[in-house]
């Protein structure tokens, strides 16, 4: 009986280092729980551009009235270009003074100051996204916060990694199952513990620094899903 309660637990501790384990029901019966991941790649169909507008005054007057003037622009660009109204967003607005350091007397000053506008945009056509770009940085828009890639609807994709995670958790289980001489019974519970766009990379450039970059690649972009089953194990 010691010896096989010693060879139990060493083959518990290997298939937990696995991604799955094996334990008792409340009932006493074994168990085996395993984690399956799923993954689709897809090509994007929309772009999320996040821009902004930086303007100085020597008054907090003057910077406020001179950003909304090149906001105004770049919003009528962007109109212009294609863009729709919903798909185009104020996402923060901020108002700094400027200030200068005078290192010999080692005193601050406020010589003016800056104002700043940043607008998210949606591009539904990639086909024009260099195009919707020139538009917004060609008068006004002077910051480019990054472009992130996605889907419209990202529910089907979402559900193929999701049938993907099962489909590899099971056959995860039947591997390590069969490993140990034992069954697969049925299912006791399902849960998914994930299933989202991973974070796009982020970056900030001058948006004339940008501009020379235009055309962009979409590449692909990926959902993932990680779903987790228990089973009774039988004979």
């Amino acid at each position: 009986m010691r010896r096989m309660r010693a060879g139990l637990l060493a083959m518990t501790m290997a298939v937990a280092m696995t991604g799955a384990a094996m334990a008792q029901d409340d009932f006493g019966r074994p168990v085996i729980t395993v984690t399956g991941e799923g993954r689709v790649d897809d090509a994007p169909d929309m772009a999320t551009i996040s821009l902004g507008v930086t303007s100085e005054g020597t008054t907090a007057a003057d910077a406020m009235r001179t950003n909304s003037d090149e906001m105004t622009r770049v919003l009528g660009n962007l109109e212009a270009a294609g863009i729709a109204a919903r798909d185009m967003q104020s996402s923060g607005l901020s108002l700094q003074p400027n200030w200068q350091h005078d290192s010999a007397s080692g005193t601050s000053r406020i010589i003016g100051y800056i104002a700043s506008n940043t607008l998210t945009v949606r591009v539904r056509a990639l086909d024009t996204l260099g195009g919707v770009l020139d538009a917004a940085v060609k008068d006004g828009a002077n910051t480019l916060n990054g472009v992130a890639f996605g889907l419209a609807d990202p529910r089907p994709a979402l559900d193929e990694a999701r049938k993907r995670a099962v489909a590899d958790a099971k056959a995860r289980a039947e591997l390590l199952a069969g490993a140990a001489g034992v069954k697969l019974g049925r299912i006791l519970s399902i849960s998914e513990s994930g299933g989202a766009l991973p974070p796009m990379p982020a970056y900030r450039m001058a948006a004339d620094a940008f501009a020379a970059a235009v055309p962009v690649a979409a590449g692909e972009v990926a959902m993932q899903a990680s779903v987790t089953i228990v089973w009774q194990l039988g004979k």
